[in-house]
């Protein structure tokens, strides 16, 4: 195991109580297959550092600081010329911006209106920050991984999980199970606990808001269904209106689960704590107008899978 390999973070937060059993470190890995439109980090997509604008922390327009706009070789910041006071101060040309290797922009900004997402670590530094965190998890907690999509970065999660299993941590991942299946199954050999979201049963909708058909996940789950994996599985379900909520999709889910010997579900409503990023990252989000998930419908969905003998669990009030 190298633990000089490097796997790119955006973010680790300590004291995680919603991401795996007990009191737990969340690592959050750069990178996802997927491209669903109400997602929550949309910072994690690209396996690349990103850029993210401020505009709360800029002071452009209050006191004329124009010094990312100099520092830029590319030319890629302009000042907005609308300067009503709900517009972007600064425009930004990403696609200059994610070709850029300098980033002078970032080293200028003192106010932190421009920041870095996503930092190169390594194995040694997370275990680092794992054995400094581990006295405040309890006997349940463990480290958990989420992102993006995790297991996309494979030879790094795989010398992360050689040197948890090594060190007696407890793992968990958030997976989307879009990957190859000889590294899927590679990598979940080794985890303790997983969650998997499955977004939409039928394969056109699947990708209709993803981007990606749902083929390759739904056999990766049955692959390891039909393991003698001896971790823990808990299918995840993002509740979004209007598009997977309805019965016949939920009851096409439960029979799935059924097929595979899997008892566990996790129902997410809907929230639009993403909003903020998908601004700060110069796009549009599509569900910014959205509400979250009345309390009766998932009532009514939980009824569904409860109904099929499968245990269900709305938002954070779970067992683990």
């Amino acid at each position: 195991m190298d633990k000089e390999l490097k796997g790119l973070v955006f973010d680790v937060q300590g004291y995680s109580v919603h991401d795996g059993p007990g009191c737990r470190t969340l690592v959050f890995m750069k990178g996802c297959p997927l491209r669903c439109e109400w997602c929550s980090n949309p910072e994690g997509m690209r396996v690349a550092q990103d850029i993210l604008f401020r505009n709360m922390k800029c002071v452009n327009v209050k006191n004329g600081c124009t010094r990312c706009i100099e520092a830029c070789p590319h030319h890629a910041i302009v000042e907005n010329p609308d300067r009503s006071e709900d517009a972007q101060q600064l425009l930004i040309d990403r696609s200059l911006c994610n070709i850029c290797e300098d980033q002078k922009c970032l080293s200028v900004c003192y106010f932190e209106g421009i920041q870095a997402c996503g930092k190169w670590r390594t194995v040694g530094e997370l275990m680092h920050i794992f054995e400094r965190n581990r006295h405040y998890w309890g006997e349940r907690g463990g480290a958990s991984f989420s992102g993006g999509e995790p297991l996309l970065q494979h030879e790094f999660m795989h010398a992360v999980f050689e040197a948890c299993r090594e060190a007696k941590i407890h793992t968990a991942v958030e997976t989307t199970a879009h990957i190859q299946p000889d590294k899927f199954l590679d990598l979940m050999s080794m985890v303790d606990f997983a969650f998997i979201d499955v977004k939409h049963m039928d394969s056109a909708r699947h990708r209709e808001k993803t981007g990606v058909p749902n083929e390759l996940i739904h056999s990766n789950i049955a692959a390891l269904a039909n393991t003698k994996w001896p971790g823990r599985l808990v299918l995840r379900f993002p509740v979004i209106e209007d598009y997977n909520d309805g019965d016949e999709n939920i009851e096409a889910v439960a029979e799935f689960m059924q097929r595979l010997g899997l008892f566990e579900v996790n129902i997410l409503p809907f929230h639009r704590l993403g909003d903020s990023k998908w601004t700060q990252l110069g796009k549009q989000y599509a569900f910014s107008q959205a509400i979250a998930t009345p309390e009766e419908r998932l009532l009514r969905i939980q009824d569904i899978f409860l109904g099929k003998r499968i245990a269900c669990y709305v938002g954070s009030s779970t067992p683990f």
